[in-house]
């Protein structure tokens, strides 16, 4: 694909400028995540958040692994053929939110096309392992689409997940460009409602940036209020590698904002719209928006 000087030049505006770690925190969640020898998604995808995340004590867990089956190209996570999920890693991240004493708890995975129900039953052991440990603790699990297996997607709702999260990343037309079949965007609009309809509480995220147009944007947001997806965030895409996708627009804080507007205009319950936005950053914040909102 050619890329233009422009394009492969462009600068990042100083709204994307993040602070370096500066608090003990940071280093006593590093500690915490070698010695159980736990990955996090903060580093394999070369999250901008990661400072200020970890100096609140909090840590996107990344369970199965740290290599993916799949080769999306927006993404900086180490792709090949992984190892066998390790059978204790569901204790180990109990052990380690504990440990960071975590209200709040997001587990995501790299995607295992190579495993009978794409690591289903590993989320739903992690997921148990936590609430055993510490059952004050809300987990929010941000899941690949595990092929459309309805099964797979059963065995991790039966184990109570507080929010599901599952990406649809960019819009339709864009799929091809990540290195995603275009089909598989109805896919994951077909995992979002068969969550939904099995009571789940739904939530998606976007990357802007890749060269999406605003209809198309608008028509992703209809889409996924389609499936009665709940909560939305949008962020920044930042191009992680040399040999990912390149950035073809860095969208302005007021752009989020007429974003956000407009999503919420066509019903999600809560959006988080801004350059630095990630599918966990904050999801607290989310989450706590609903019970306000069951409270009233």
């Amino acid at each position: 694909m050619f890329i233009s000087e422009e394009v492969r030049t462009r600068k990042k505006p100083f709204w994307l400028k993040v602070s370096l770690p500066s608090n003990q925190n940071f280093f006593f969640v590093q500690d915490v995540l070698k010695k159980h020898k736990l990955n996090t998604i903060c580093r394999s995808a070369r999250c901008p958040n990661i400072a200020q995340c970890w100096d609140r004590k909090t840590a996107t867990f990344l369970i199965l692994g740290d290599t993916c089956t799949r080769g999306c190209t927006f993404c900086a996570v180490k792709k090949g053929m992984p190892w066998p999920p390790s059978s204790q890693e569901p204790d180990q991240v109990a052990e380690a939110v504990a440990l960071l004493d975590l209200e709040y708890a997001v587990i995501t995975s790299v995607t295992r096309d190579d495993l009978p129900d794409g690591g289903a039953l590993h989320f739903a052991q992690t997921i148990r392992a936590i609430k055993k440990r510490r059952p004050e603790t809300k987990v929010e699990v941000l899941m690949p689409d595990f092929q459309g297996d309805e099964k797979a997607l059963d065995r991790v709702l039966e184990a109570r997940p507080d929010i599901v999260n599952h990406n649809l990343e960019t819009v339709e037309a864009l799929y091809p460009q990540i290195n995603r079949l275009r089909k598989n965007y109805q896919r994951s609009l077909r995992v979002l409602h068969r969550l939904k309809r099995k009571g789940a509480i739904t939530k998606s995220g976007l990357m802007v940036g890749l060269g999406e147009k605003e209809e198309e944007i608008l028509r992703t947001f209809s889409d996924l209020r389609s499936v009665s997806c709940d909560l939305l965030t949008i962020g920044q895409y930042l191009q992680p590698t040399k040999e990912s996708a390149p950035v073809r627009k860095y969208y302005t804080p007021e752009e989020f904002h007429q974003l956000k507007r407009k999503a919420l205009h066509l019903g999600f319950q809560d959006v988080a719209s801004g350059p630095l936005v990630r599918s966990s950053f904050e999801a607290h914040k989310l989450f706590k928006t609903l019970e306000k909102m069951k409270e009233n």
